[in-house]
């Protein structure tokens, strides 16, 4: 279950996603025919549980359990695995004390100039409506009924308190995400939360099939072979996905309103997910492939990195003991860089700085050559003299095998970065996320550190390595990246012989700022 409200995620060359569930003309929008409210209570009858509130129409007496819930509540668990406890339990009503266990949630926005010129994102903090709330599950239709009839939640609480014995009642205190359905920003959050937490949402919504892993589209929608996904994304009824078009989650595309279709009733008792038409498009074999292709990247991975550290150890008392001469302990340095999904992990490198490093990047931040929000100076100062040399040949990045060993990185991949740079460009951000960075990546070997573009080269080259990744292409920048340290090595005088001057070599990415 989501502990913490995630960013906004973009949608790029899709066209606009609204803002807000409520379409303009006051009609909520809808995927599959469904409303964030419907969403919310088919995600629960996925598990078996009929929502029912005061004033609804009837009640299914096939349901297993019956959620009794307040009108402007919508509540899903920190954890499953409560459900199935719920439907064997002894007391013929188990009260649900529900505490949000969001921290201070967030959402972006761009910020632009006079121009309408991008300057920069800002997030705006917010806290969930409810902090607590209650609800009551029950296996008994009769109990599910008195509370649908009920004029009020008030009056629901007193009814169940009269007709059920104190002995048969029990409290379940549990932590989960609370949304409030008269809140438009916080149905918006639910549908964008529901699309990384149900699994399966075609077991309950005919329309719905999946087209890809994570991927679930209506069965009207035409999805071409050369559309790419990253993440979690749901594509309603009337929508097009052309060709090249990458769509990156968590992500709804909402029903076309002119082609928006009458929601699929749900049948109880819930049977065994239908297939939809939409599978007949999919190569049966992509999924498979895909993961044969996932344990073949981490099993190069780990026999690539033993028999690298096997070669490079004996060096380290060498490296080590420059170090020492040069600018004392320590002789590496460990910070703090995110990996798949997110996850921190400490990202290990030989120290080429001085060990006041930070302190100075505060007196120099004026002299950021670059675009974005790296730091980097053709020159930096903080760099030692052997951390020039250990730059030059990537030897300060040989202790990323452990890294690599352990599974915190791959060889080949995004350019490990710290949470503070992965919160530019949110599209960039999921995508690179999806994959392990790496010790070396597209960007390391494709870069030209043009003035003004680096930082926008950095998000095409891994973008564009996330789209292409496969053993090939690994095997391309493992050999540009050994190229270009050889390169790096060749005296400045016999390569400006070599090269026209009007042409800009390819280097090698020497990291800067808060690594050292």
């Amino acid at each position: 279950m989501i502990a913490r409200d995630q960013p906004v995620t973009t949608m790029p060359a899709a066209g606009p996603t609204p803002a807000s569930p409520r379409a303009r003309r006051g009609m909520p929008p809808t995927v599959w025919g469904l409303g964030p409210v419907q969403l919310h209570d088919r995600y629960w009858a996925h598990h078996g549980v009929q929502v029912v509130r005061p004033g609804d129409d009837s009640i299914s007496l096939e349901a297993r359990l019956y959620l009794l819930a307040e009108p402007s509540v919508l509540v899903t668990f920190e954890s499953g695995d409560q459900i199935p406890s719920l439907g064997g339990s002894d007391p013929v009503v188990v009260y649900v004390r529900v505490h949000d266990v969001r921290e201070r949630g967030y959402r972006e926005r761009v910020v632009t100039d006079g121009a309408d010129r991008f300057v920069r994102f800002e997030r705006i903090y917010s806290r969930p409506a409810r902090q607590l709330i209650r609800a009551a599950f029950t296996p008994d239709p009769r109990l599910a009924e008195a509370w649908r009839l009920a004029t009020s939640a008030h009056a629901g609480w007193v009814a169940l308190r009269e007709r059920v014995p104190r002995e048969q009642r029990s409290i379940l205190s549990t932590g989960g995400v609370l949304y409030d359905a008269a809140a438009d920003a916080e149905l918006a959050r639910m549908v964008r939360d529901l699309t990384r937490v149900w699994a399966g949402p075609g077991w309950t919504i005919g329309r719905a099939g999946e087209v890809a892993a994570g991927v679930w589209a209506d069965r009207t929608v035409a999805i071409d072979a050369g559309a790419r996904f990253v993440g979690p994304v749901w594509i309603g009824a009337g929508r097009r996905v052309d060709p090249k078009m990458t769509l990156i989650g968590p992500l709804v595309l909402w029903d076309d309103p002119a082609a928006r279709p009458a929601p699929d009733p749900v049948t109880w008792p819930l049977g065994a997910p239908r297939p939809s038409p939409l599978h007949k498009r999919i190569d049966p074999l992509t999924n498979s492939a895909r993961r044969i292709g996932s344990f073949f990247k981490r099993s190069f991975d780990l026999v690539f990195s033993v028999v690298a550290l096997a070669v490079t150890l004996p060096f380290y008392p060498l490296i080590m003991l420059a170090i020492w001469l040069d600018d004392g302990r320590p002789f590496f340095f460990a910070h703090r860089r995110e990996t798949i999904g997110g996850r921190e992990f400490p990202c290990f490198k030989f120290r080429s700085m001085h060990s006041n490093a930070e302190r100075m990047k505060q007196q120099l931040v004026h002299h950021n050559q670059a675009d974005g929000p790296q730091f980097y100076m053709a020159k930096d100062t903080r760099v030692t003299r052997v951390g020039r040399l250990l730059r030059k040949t990537r030897l300060d990045e040989w202790p990323q095998f452990f890294n690599v060993l352990v599974g915190h990185m791959s060889v080949v991949g995004p350019r490990p970065s710290p949470f503070k740079e992965n919160q530019f460009c949110p599209p960039w951000r999921e995508a690179r996320l999806s994959v392990r960075p790496g010790i070396t990546g597209l960007w390391q070997v494709k870069r030209t550190r043009r003035a003004g573009q680096d930082f926008q080269e950095w998000i095409r080259y891994d973008i564009e390595y996330v789209e292409n990744a496969s053993f090939w292409l690994d095997m391309v920048i493992i050999v540009r990246t050994v190229g270009a340290i050889l390169g790096g090595l060749i005296p400045r005088r016999r390569r400006k012989q070599k090269t026209a001057p009007e042409v800009t070599p390819v280097t090698v990415a020497l990291e800067g700022g808060d690594a050292a």
